[in-house]
């Protein structure tokens, strides 16, 4: 079933996120290390990726990090983690991109099962669904 393969490619790709390299959980952490940008994030106000020169990263506000927050700082700081995470990131994208399968495969079989459930009962259905695949080129 589509949708609960999606539902676990997100879950996988949550689980790899959490356990990213160089991701710090603990402001203590970041004691004498170099920060290399700070990088606003557009999902929370006030959350920010905290890159650090050696690789390591954390968002702030402390690390009650949400899977969004944590998928946009690794978006947001590619450039200066993939350099020194390389394997990690190719994990992740493949994860991602599993995950964005499985969610428009769900999607396909959600719209083909209500057009399945309601021919019967919708018959002009059937004939605008005709219409909009002539539409298309």
């Amino acid at each position: 079933m589509a949708t609960e393969d999606k539902w676990k490619a997100n879950l996988e790709k949550v689980a790899f996120m959490k356990q990213f390299p160089g991701l710090l959980g603990a402001w203590e952490a970041l004691k004498g290390k170099t920060i290399e940008a700070v990088i606003p994030l557009k999902g929370k106000q006030g959350a920010a990726a905290i890159i650090c020169s050696d690789g390591t990263f954390t968002v702030a506000p402390p690390m009650m990090t949400e899977p969004y927050e944590l998928g946009e700082t690794l978006t947001a700081g590619r450039a200066l983690l993939e350099p020194k995470h390389q394997n990690a990131y190719v994990e992740y994208d493949r994860l991602a991109k599993r995950d964005k399968d499985a969610l428009k495969q769900a999607r396909l079989e959600k719209i083909i099962g209500a057009i399945e459930n309601n021919l019967e009962q919708i018959p002009e259905l059937k004939e605008r669904l005709k219409a909009l695949v002539k539409e298309w080129p």
